[in-house]
């Protein structure tokens, strides 16, 4: 459940920017829904797209497969928990996931022999795109219009 509760928004985003890589300028949040700069003005998303788009800009240009996707993030998200539980567990998890993408990288990209640590600076930029979705998902529970479903409040809860 740590683990959950400290990546869930990070997950989300992941997956709005794998969808997008193939778009220009544009962010794919659902199948059928894409939205460029003049929509996300109009929702009031601005802030929170772009850094989305530079994210995906970043994975664009290192033409991120989805398996680095999944086990970057995952070894964040461990790192992340280290302080919330069996912290040795959490260690040995990150070693592994560690090790793993370091294995996926070494076999798949061997000319790049950095490409695991280029992932890894993505990072912290993930992490701030996550807080500034988590902060504008929790101005719009205050202000009550828009109903959410009660795991999405709790995680938004457990995450504000």
């Amino acid at each position: 459940m740590s683990l959950l509760q400290s990546g869930w928004m990070e997950i989300l985003i992941l997956r709005v920017v794998f969808r997008s890589l193939g778009l220009e300028d544009k962010l794919v949040y659902a199948e059928d829904y894409v939205m460029d700069e003049e929509q996300s003005k109009l929702a009031g998303l601005l802030d929170l797209n772009n850094a989305i788009l530079q994210l995906a800009k970043k994975y664009k240009t290192m033409a991120l497969e989805k398996e680095e996707f999944v086990g970057s993030h995952d070894a964040d998200v461990a790192h992340d928990s280290m302080q919330i539980e069996d912290s040795e567990a959490v260690q040995r998890l990150q070693d592994v996931l560690h090790g793993a993408l370091q294995e996926y990288e070494g076999a798949h990209h061997p000319e790049d022999p950095r490409r695991a640590g280029k992932l890894i600076m993505t990072l912290p930029l993930l992490r701030q795109t996550a807080a500034r979705a988590v902060q504008h998902f929790c101005s719009i529970k205050q202000d009550g219009r828009v109903p959410m479903h009660k795991l999405f409040l709790e995680l938004l809860e457990a995450k504000a």
